[in-house]
């Protein structure tokens, strides 16, 4: 298979805005090390990594929620007006919460919920996916998990869980695919659902078109 690498001058014409420079080297190294190495694979990531950090913008899960946008979230966790009011504007309260118990994570008191808020271009997320991250990468985001903010180290961590989970099979092409539903099932896998697809369409046409996948 031959290897492609991102230019600048795509990166900017898919994220317009962006530090291109900041990201190019981490991007590629990161695309190297876990076969991300086609047009179709590239396009496929840069849409979804986009659309998670707001443009390679947040690398860290935005958790500020008022008690309204809590309930229609969350309604099991908030099922009344009073228990979400007591976690909006806290996003440590609320990672606690709605953290609690799932991805590895210990209980609403361990505080595991916070630590292992979504990070990195992919908000990979839990203790857990940051044990994982962390076999994988051959660096210790579980007790420094502020390194996923780093550029090489988001990039890596997101090409990683991309690679791991079968997306650049999902995102190879060949006559007769319907390419538009590997793509939501690539969304599914990394979202756990639709959230955001209509944008992410959009993002992944712009990141087609400027790599000629």
């Amino acid at each position: 298979m031959t290897s492609s690498r991102l230019t600048s001058l795509q990166l900017e014409e898919i994220v317009p805005g962006i530090d291109a420079q900041s990201w190019l080297g981490p991007l590629n190294d990161a695309f190297s090390e876990w076969e991300i190495n086609t047009p179709q694979r590239m396009a496929a990531f840069l849409a979804q990594v986009a659309h998670e950090s707001r443009n390679l913008q947040s690398l860290e899960e935005n958790l500020r929620y008022s008690a309204k946008r809590l309930r229609e979230v969350w309604p099991k966790r908030f099922p009344s007006d009073a228990i979400a009011e007591a976690c909006a504007g806290n996003p440590e309260k609320l990672a606690n919460r709605v953290y609690a118990g799932r991805l590895g994570n210990g209980d609403e008191a361990s505080g595991d919920g916070w630590k292992y808020r979504g990070r990195g271009l992919i908000q990979l997320t839990g203790r857990s996916n940051y044990a994982a991250c962390k076999a994988a990468l051959g660096e210790d985001v579980l007790r420094y998990p502020d390194r996923l903010l780093d550029p090489a180290t988001a990039a890596r961590s997101a090409a990683w869980f991309w690679s791991s989970r079968g997306l650049n099979q999902l995102a190879d092409h060949e006559p007769g695919d319907d390419d538009e539903q590997d793509f939501t099932r690539i969304t599914t896998i990394i979202n756990g659902g639709k959230v955001g697809l209509s944008a992410r369409l959009d993002l992944w046409e712009r990141a087609r078109e400027a790599l000629d996948a």
